[in-house]
């Protein structure tokens, strides 16, 4: 009996949960793997996007390009002619870019033999052309022509210093080239493609106001000792020479302002340009000073011629 009653114990078996220690039959057991089973597994939350702060491209297509802006405001005022003025503008940029292109297309159909017959002479003709508007339009550089070796070939001379034999383009007029004519020079090829007939120097030129000076003597505070000065030393030569060969007493050739910054030197020499109706050069005494011998001296002369 007590053998019997060991034996049935050992095969009693006793299930818990993790819960509580209380035993519990097989048949809660069954139930807690059930509701095991419906709860839902754990999944790792997404990751962060990478692109913050970029925005879609709405898929307008050629439509919502062609489509011309809203400018506001819509009431008639200067602010609304500024904004359509550039408008105007960038559409007169697309026009010519499409020109650009379809000249483009047509060259290359002709290089490629695509065009046969009259129409080839007519578009080589439209690619010469354009090649020649090409280089007129393009950024060109100014050299001095140092020899004409025949009527297709020279010898120039560059601003930065070193000479070379370059080819003569034949829409250039020939009659105006001679030795130490100033030539505009192709960027890329350093062919001649012009002549400056103007002798002075381009770099002079950017010197010069493009608006006279308006200020007078009465724009000055002060200074009417130098005022008068000024006057007698560089006016009265210009406007009345006459006086000074009365009395015999030549003209002084320059005059030299000097002070402190914001004394009115400069606005003393623009109201005697003004007065005088003489043309006033804007430049600093370091543009004066060149790399190579001989173009600052040049520069000088040109300056006062």
């Amino acid at each position: 009996m007590g053998g019997s009653e060991g034996r049935d114990d050992k095969d009693k078996k006793v299930y818990f949960s993790k819960a509580s220690m209380f035993p519990q039959t097989p048949k809660h057991a069954w139930l807690n793997r059930l509701q095991q089973k419906d709860k839902p597994k754990y999944e790792p939350p997404p990751r962060p996007t990478t692109r913050v702060g970029r925005k879609k491209r709405k898929a307008g297509g050629t439509s919502a390009a062609a489509k011309l802006p809203t400018v506001y405001p819509t009431s008639r005022c200067k602010l609304r002619l500024l904004r359509m003025q550039r408008i105007h503008d960038h559409l007169l940029l697309e026009e010519e870019y499409v020109e650009n292109q379809e000249r483009l297309r047509k060259a290359k159909a002709a290089k490629e033999g695509a065009a046969t017959g009259p129409d080839a002479d007519v578009d080589r003709l439209a690619d010469e052309r354009g090649r020649v508007d090409d280089m007129r339009g393009s950024p060109m550089g100014v050299g001095t022509l140092e020899e004409l070796i025949d009527d297709d070939h020279a010898i120039v001379s560059s601003t930065t210093g070193p000479e070379y034999y370059v080819s003569i383009m034949s829409f250039v007029d020939k009659d105006l080239l001679e030795p130490g004519a100033s030539v505009l020079l192709h960027h890329k090829s350093v062919s001649i493609v012009g002549v400056l007939t103007d002798d002075t120097d381009p770099i002079v030129s950017v010197m010069k106001l493009d608006k006279a000076p308006t200020e007078s003597y009465a724009d000055i505070g002060g200074l009417e000792t130098q005022i008068q000065e000024v006057r007698e030393s560089v006016e009265l030569p210009l406007l009345h020479p006459e006086l000074y060969e009365e009395m015999g007493i030549k003209p002084p050739k320059g005059v030299i302002l000097y002070g402190a910054p914001g004394t009115g030197k400069t606005l003393l020499a623009k109201a005697v340009a003004n007065q005088t109706s003489a043309t006033f050069l804007r430049i600093v005494g370091s543009e004066l000073i060149q790399k190579y011998l001989g173009d600052g001296p040049r520069l000088v002369r040109q300056l006062f011629q």
